[in-house]
């Protein structure tokens, strides 16, 4: 399998996360966590994901002069990705308050901090393809959108309302079923990929669902926090590399379910090609 061109526009942040027995309630405070730090942001883990994953990846996205930002920069270049188109602003580095319980399930703050000053006039190659997020301003994901020249990817997470024209423009949408649900506008949209956690995952071409495949068992879940974005990645791979909707679904799913064996959002992963045939992972 060649090395695809990938450009990630994205979120880069410093993830906190507090793991615990359980979630905390409205206005409860629970004790016994156990912290640690991780580089993160949907930007940086689908970046890093897509690296490992075998692509020729370059990420767009801002930190800020702290500490924080330079060691997000330097953990993004360790896995492979370019990193110069990654800004240096006035803004601190994007931050995620991230708390999660036993079973892997997990509740997440984002502060965006620098990722509010990604630059939207960034040059896309005509043989690159493009992967973006909403944690982004929408004017830029809409201007680089306008701007790219070929495949455009977008995981629509965090759920907000997009424009006709942006969904138009996108080729591939990639959303939970909660994110689904919540933005109707999506039918309209020519590919959407959504997951349904235990009950696998499907795309819909045109609003109708063409194709689903189940889930398998994950023995082990210590977190699900990176699993959607390498997801996201790999998907976009798979469907840049011709295959067909089932099998790529398959292969992001298996993906997907690597991942949750691992606290950190960004884990080792192999070569794109070992991971083809599997089902799918929790959201």
């Amino acid at each position: 399998m060649g090395r695809q061109g990938l450009v990630v526009v994205g979120s880069i942040n410093v993830d906190l996360t507090a793991s615990v027995e359980r979630l905390p309630g409205a206005g409860e405070t629970v004790a016994g966590g156990r912290l640690r730090r991780d580089v993160g942001g949907k930007g940086a883990n689908q970046a890093v994901a897509a690296s490992r994953l075998g692509a020729c990846v370059r990420m767009i996205g801002a930190v800020g002069p702290d500490a924080d930002g330079g060691w997000a920069v330097e953990t993004i270049r360790s896995a492979g990705v370019d990193v110069n188109g990654i800004a240096i602003t006035d803004f601190p580095t994007g931050t995620a308050l991230i708390a999660v319980d036993a079973a892997g399930e997990n509740q997440i703050v984002v502060c965006g901090g620098a990722n509010t000053q990604v630059d939207p006039g960034i040059a896309i190659g005509a043989d690159e393809a493009v992967l973006m997020q909403l944690e982004l301003p929408l004017g830029v994901v809409r201007a680089v959108a306008d701007r790219a020249q070929g495949f455009v990817a977008l995981n629509a997470a965090p759920a907000r309302s997009l424009s006709a024209d942006l969904v138009e423009r996108v080729d591939l949408v990639i959303v939970n079923e909660t994110e689904y649900a919540a933005m109707p506008e999506l039918r309209a949209a020519r590919r959407v990929a959504v997951t349904y956690g235990a009950a696998g995952a499907a795309m819909f071409v045109d609003g109708v669902e063409t194709t689903r495949v189940p889930s398998v068992p994950v023995t082990e879940v210590v977190s699900t926090v990176g699993a959607g974005d390498a997801f996201s990645a790999a998907l976009t791979l798979a469907v840049l590399a011709g295959m067909s909707d089932q099998d790529a679904l398959r292969t992001a799913c298996a993906v997907g379910a690597a991942v949750v064996a691992y606290p950190g959002a960004q884990p080792p992963l192999r070569g794109l090609e070992t991971y083809v045939t599997g089902g799918c992972s929790p959201r």
